[in-house]
């Protein structure tokens, strides 16, 4: 699924995000959704997230699974 729709992502969901530091590479990482940090219902970029996995922040590329 799209990671630029906020209805599209939820607590919990496995995503792949782009960090700030790899934005230039696209280089992606994995992890579970702890808290969505966007307010607005769309974002060019992708919805910007915080992962429970080390709280790493980045921007959803892709979601993977939902719950």
């Amino acid at each position: 699924m799209d990671g630029k729709k906020r209805s599209n992502i939820q607590i919990g969901a496995e995503v792949d995000i782009v960090l700030k530091k790899d934005q230039r590479t696209g280089k992606l990482t994995r992890g579970h959704v702890k808290r969505i940090l966007t307010n607005s219902q769309n974002h060019p970029h992708g919805i910007k997230v915080m992962l429970q996995e080390g709280d790493q922040v980045g921007r959803v590329q892709h979601v993977i699974e939902s719950n």
